[in-house]
């Protein structure tokens, strides 16, 4: 593949023991602080050496590699980062300096749900949001009564999905995705769906993943940072402030309110 200094690509890294090195990676999102009514007033403030924006950075200069079998923690207060960060490495968000390499499938489970139709049955989100993750209409048939028994909610299937109430719509978008085999997954508080139950059942399944597969956690939960975790990183204003013992980095993050 050809090398590019700036952005995300997939190789084989020379450590076959690395699923994701991040290098120097820096984002920056441009906000609006004056509105410009019409192309006469836009060359005005262009003409005064008014911008009309100002540009906030969310991410400088951020470094780090994942091993491949890892559970990484990402931990941070809102607007450290972090979910920036997320979004970067699934390829949402595209990086303003450096570089990202990801060495397998990543797949990202950032917003369940996305996609599904509120005036289709169950059954026809299920085929509808397997097909926007990827998936055949013959591989969506092999795992439909599996992601059914997962969610426990077979029963609703032909039921159309604005009768679903949200916690029902999340289970189900969460068993639905969680059939993606991806060698790296990027998760982003999905832990916390449904009820006490489900929830247990999700844990479950993420501790069967250890070892397994290479998994980035964004949470603002250190029970499952020091659960699940090998190792966190502590996000404050765009930078790496903490990498390292999951213990350490809850205690750090919880010192930041202190």
């Amino acid at each position: 593949m050809k090398h590019r200094k700036l952005g995300i690509r997939k190789e084989i890294l020379t450590d076959s023991d690395i699923a994701i090195s991040v290098s120097n990676l820096s984002k920056s999102f441009q906000l609006p602080t004056e509105k410009a009514f019409g192309l006469k007033q836009a060359l005005f403030n262009r003409l005064r050496g008014v911008k009309g924006f100002k540009e906030q950075k969310v991410l400088s200069n951020i470094s780090f590699t994942v091993k491949k079998g890892e559970f990484l923690g990402i931990v941070g207060r809102n607007g450290s980062g972090k979910s920036t960060l997320l979004k970067t490495l699934a390829g949402i968000y595209y990086p303003e300096n450096g570089e990202i390499i990801i060495d397998g499938n990543l797949i990202p489970f950032i917003e369940l749900g996305v996609g599904f139709n509120p005036e289709l049955t169950g059954r026809e989100n299920v085929y509808l949001n397997g097909a926007l993750l990827g998936f055949s209409r013959k591989e969506m048939d092999a795992m439909y009564n599996e992601i059914w028994e997962f969610a426990e909610l077979k029963e609703f299937q032909d039921q159309k999905l604005k009768n679903y109430s949200s916690g029902m719509q999340v289970r189900l978008a969460f068993s639905i995705a969680i059939r993606a085999q991806g060698d790296i997954l990027l998760l982003d508080e999905v832990l916390a769906v449904g009820d006490a139950a489900f929830q247990k059942k999700c844990e479950d399944y993420f501790e069967s993943l250890h070892g397994n597969q290479t998994v980035i956690l964004v949470t603002h939960s250190m029970e499952n940072i020091t659960k699940f975790c090998d190792r966190a990183i502590l996000i404050e204003n765009g930078k790496i402030i903490l990498n390292g013992d999951p213990k350490k980095v809850a205690k750090a993050y919880k010192n930041l309110w202190s």
